[in-house]
């Protein structure tokens, strides 16, 4: 009977024992229910990855470069720009997909737009139109060849610019001037003639010039990076070397290459998106034509009248005239400094105009309200929302100063311009002064 007592005992502490122990083991497991499930790797999340870093980016699957994105709104149901190079003949669907808040979007189908000047080459400046699908916050976009959005897991994004919290009143902007300088390439290195036109510019009232750059001399990157730093120049680097063989010219059928002159139309289109939340104007000229007020003392003051008399006008059309070099006569016009060892020439020596053949196409340059240009040319605007006007030369006109001319006209054919030299005193001090800061030109050397 004892026996039997002592073992229900031990029966009973046993599963005591059993019932602590389940007890225990239940509070110290996790639990399950109020685990957060954490995040599916792959697509949802692959969007944090790849951002393009470059100015050209090659298109997954197709022999298409992309540049840039922006937001813009303009066109009905479509809400990004994207800027790049396609190939013509081998244009194809695409479709866009989003980052929306490191969430990746469903696709949408692209609106491939070519812009209709390309000079013949195999390769032109072809705008890409996305919709963003609703709810999504999109940060950045890429373009898949097929809707299937898993493939964007090992594609290139690119970051999306000009956003709502970019976006300034006209007034409110940080620039009134910005000048985009489309191309530079080979072992261009004319310091002194860009040292004098940045300078020159300077004094006209712009207060930022963009330059795209494929490579230049020494010297002349010298004097880039000074003004690089000082603010006054944003240097875009621009490899099209490294994807495509650039043509030097303007005709595939004289020049030949791929794509026209390093690519200038796409730069061109690109630097009017890229100040479209940050300037009133853009200039679209080259680094030998300076955009010239012949009323007014400076560019603000030009386009204050010119908008008041053209209230609805978003692009204004500057006619070129040429400067062909011409031996300069110090006795007659006066000494001015001879810039030994600087490498370049002078373009305030370049005081004898061409008058322009109208008779036959004479091209222009442009002044432009960034927000009333789609698509722009090299000599004119392609999709606008606003009206142009020619701006009659004796208001102004391009002075342009090139390496080299067609033709070689006498002397008894030219017009005396001494325009430049109205801002001579102003003007040289400076151009001293930044070629003595960055070590191109010594106390002894400017005489």
């Amino acid at each position: 009977m004892d026996a039997a007592k002592s073992l229900k005992k031990k029966l009973a502490l046993l599963l005591i024992v059993a019932l602590i122990f389940i007890l225990l083991f239940n509070v110290n497991m996790p639990n399950n229910n109020n685990k957060s499930i954490p995040k599916p790797s792959g697509p949802a999340g692959v969007c944090s990855l790849g951002i393009s870093e470059q100015t050209i980016t090659p298109l997954k699957n197709t022999k298409h470069l992309l540049v840039s994105a922006y937001v813009d709104q303009r066109v009905k149901d479509l809400d990004i720009r994207i800027i790049g190079i396609f190939k013509r003949d081998s244009i194809q669907p695409l479709h866009c997909v989003f980052c929306c808040t490191n969430v990746l979007s469903k696709t949408t189908p692209a609106t491939i737009l070519q812009h209709s000047d390309h000079f013949g080459f195999p390769f032109t400046t072809t705008d890409v139109m996305c919709q963003i699908p609703q709810n999504c916050k999109a940060t950045r976009v890429t373009l898949l060849t097929t809707p299937d959005k898993e493939s964007a897991s090992d594609s290139t994004w690119l970051p999306i610019r000009n956003q709502k919290s970019d976006r300034q009143k006209e007034e409110n902007m940080k620039f009134d001037f910005t000048v985009c300088i489309s191309n530079l390439f080979g072992d261009y290195n004319n310091v002194l003639q860009f040292a004098e036109t940045l300078e020159m510019y300077r004094l006209l009232g712009v207060n930022r010039v963009v330059i795209y750059n494929t490579s230049c001399g020494p010297e002349l990157d010298r004097l880039l990076q000074n003004y690089s730093q000082e603010g006054f120049v944003e240097m875009v680097p621009w490899p099209i070397d490294k994807h495509l063989n650039p043509s030097r010219g303007w005709l595939h059928s004289e020049h030949g290459g791929d794509v026209h002159y390093f690519g200038q139309l796409t730069t061109l289109n690109e630097c009017i998106y890229r100040s479209m939340e940050r300037s009133r104007y853009v200039l679209l000229n080259d680094i030998d034509e300076i955009i010239m007020p012949y009323q007014h003392k400076d560019l603000m003051s030009l386009m204050n009248t010119l908008q008041n008399q053209n209230p609805n006008t978003g692009v204004f059309l500057i006619e070129n005239h040429t400067y062909p070099k011409k031996t300069f006569n110090q006795s007659k016009w006066g000494p001015l400094p001879q810039w030994n060892g600087v490498p370049g020439f002078d373009i305030m020596v370049h005081i004898y105009r061409e008058e322009p053949n109208r008779n036959i196409y004479h091209p222009h340059k442009l002044i432009v309200q960034p927000r009333a240009v789609q698509q722009t040319s090299v000599h004119d605007v392609l999709m606008m929302s606003a009206t142009k006007f020619k701006v009659p030369p004796d208001v102004c006109r391009i002075i342009h100063s090139p390496i080299r001319t067609p033709t070689d006209p006498p002397l008894d054919q030219l017009h005396v311009d001494t325009r430049l030299w109205d801002f001579k005193d102003k003007l040289l001090p400076n151009v001293i002064k930044v070629l003595q800061r960055t070590e191109l030109l010594t106390s002894e050397t400017q005489n």
